[in-house]
């Protein structure tokens, strides 16, 4: 099976120094891909938990050192690609609204990142794919005690 011929996005070159946190989100990514859907959407829904809802410039940022640090994820691999950009936000304590979905006709499946309700650097239109799992942003915490939680102090 051939693939079809793929023309590259323009991908900018990070310095040294920002290339860190982007290569492990694209390594920690790799193996959550090979995930069932249900698993993965347990795990990424307990990476959401906590983080603030990332604005569209900061998700756009992300997508795109991503695609900068890895060939992989530039090209076929949105699976990768998605769990990426939302791994290297949370890494900022954000956290944008990871999609998977499919289309009909012709049958097809993508997975991508939406911020402020909008699509984030993907070349289809809004409703192009119908979404079929969605690790929106959680607002709770993972075991902490806020101010108002903390045990009363013992004499």
């Amino acid at each position: 099976m051939t693939s079809p011929p793929v023309a590259l996005q323009s991908r900018t070159r990070l310095p040294l120094h920002r290339r860190l946190l982007p290569l492990a989100a694209v390594a920690i990514a790799r193996p959550l891909a090979r995930l069932s859907p249900r698993h993965l959407s347990t795990v990424l829904g307990v990476l959401s938990t906590g983080a603030r809802p990332v604005t569209a410039a900061r998700a756009s940022a992300a997508r795109g050192a991503v695609v900068a640090v890895s060939l992989r994820c530039a090209v076929h691999n949105c699976l990768q690609r998605s769990i990426a950009t939302a791994v290297l936000c949370r890494f900022k304590g954000t956290w944008p609204t990871w999609q998977a979905g499919v289309r009909t006709t012709p049958f097809g499946a993508h997975a991508w990142v939406e911020a402020e309700g909008r699509i984030i650097d993907e070349p289809y239109p809004d409703g192009y794919f119908r979404p079929m799992v969605t690790v929106a942003p959680k607002r709770g915490t993972r075991g902490s005690h806020g101010p108002e939680q903390q045990p009363a102090p013992t004499a």
